[in-house]
């Protein structure tokens, strides 16, 4: 068979080991993850309660249409029900506007290191990747735009950024915005927009009625804590959505999911609550890094990149090998660092407790 000649070097996506699979090879008992920015509060009761209600008529395909989740998104968001795509994850919906935009011969803007995805999909569809290096963590906005040219298609914007947690302050991005050509897509990944606190970060979906070339993607994966049924969601002028419907997968979006999202959406206070917690996991992080005097940047997500000046792979088997999964740096682009999602106050003292002996130990064998 002739596959793509992209893909034949392209390695998959590689997810972090399991807690089982962890627990098997070093004989523990116990495992906390904290590796793949999963809510360490679960989910809202109102969720759980709906689906053991709806665990019925599994033969049937799910409303391809979305229905009441359009409905309740729409209404949460205050926009209209046909500025809304669904997918199975926001994964699904970068690669469907990949799939809708990308080519050979074209070319896709995105900052580096950030989410995979935008590359791994560009790569698929033989388009070209113009990586521009972060600056202290942050999208270098200027270099971004002087990359763009008459055969850029999209422009990928992570904000707050993954893997370094700083966020583009609402009137640089506003500016950036308004100096992309309008034929060309900006695309606004907020996966961690409701974790935010800085009081300057803007509400991109005030920004859609200016900007006719803007989509904004969000998920449920996060702070909703519904990471295993896979749901996220897009939103944009119609004509936008109106263009890439035709290449979203019928049925991507499966019942149980739409009920738990339409029953998360329902309990905001949950959502308030788990910003609080998370906001203060990241202080207990920082008096950490601060007392050991380590770097790191400060983070509107839920994780935090710290800088062991170690090799992150080192660090990564240390922690895992007593009881904690962090993702190493050394895949992200921060080789000497290690990427902690915040957890439970409880977690996150557990995991900077072994961190410490680790430099301890690390500081013993220098001497």
């Amino acid at each position: 068979m002739q596959w793509k000649e992209q893909i034949l070097d392209l390695p998959p996506y590689q997810p972090g080991k399991s807690t089982d699979a962890v627990k098997r090879e070093y004989g523990l008992d116990n495992i906390v993850k904290l590796a793949s920015n999963e809510n360490p509060y679960g989910c809202s009761k109102k969720v759980v309660e709906a689906l053991q209600k709806s665990v019925q008529a599994l033969e049937i395909y799910p409303d391809g249409h979305a229905t009441y989740l359009r409905a309740a998104m729409a209404k949460h968001l205050r926009v209209n029900e046909n500025q809304l795509i669904f997918g199975n994850g926001s994964d699904n919906i970068i690669q469907i506007i990949s799939r809708s935009l990308l080519t050979p011969g074209t070319n896709t803007v995105m900052a580096t290191p950030s989410f995979s995805q935008y590359k791994h999909n560009a790569v698929i569809e033989g388009a070209e990747s113009r990586e521009i290096p972060l600056v202290n963590g942050e999208h270098d906005l200027d270099n971004m735009l002087k990359a763009i040219d008459s055969q850029t298609k999209v422009v990928w914007v992570c904000t707050p950024n993954n893997p370094s947690g700083v966020y583009i302050p609402g009137n640089r991005l506003v500016s950036f915005i308004e100096q992309v050509p309008e034929n060309v897509l900006v695309v606004l990944d907020e996966a961690y927009f409701e974790y935010v606190t800085a009081d300057d970060y803007i509400n991109s979906i005030t920004l859609l009625d200016k900007f006719k070339n803007l989509i904004v993607l969000r998920t449920f994966s996060k702070i909703y804590g519904l990471a295993s049924l896979r749901v996220g969601y897009g939103v944009a002028n119609p004509e936008v959505i109106s263009a890439l419907e035709p290449v979203r997968e019928p049925f991507n979006v499966n019942t149980l999911a739409q009920i738990a999202a339409v029953s998360a959406i329902e309990d905001q206070e949950f959502i308030e609550e788990c910003k609080q917690k998370n906001q203060a996991g990241l202080e207990q992080f920082y008096q950490f890094c601060q007392e050991q005097g380590l770097n790191y940047f400060p983070s509107q997500g839920n994780f935090i990149l710290i800088d062991f000046n170690l090799d992150g792979n080192e660090v990564f088997q240390y922690l895992m090998e007593h009881g904690y999964i962090v993702r190493s740096g050394k895949a992200l682009g921060f080789p000497t660092a290690v990427r902690v999602t915040v957890g439970s106050k409880e977690q996150n003292e557990g995991v900077m407790a072994e961190m410490k002996k680790l430099l301890e130990l690390k500081s013993q064998q220098v001497r």
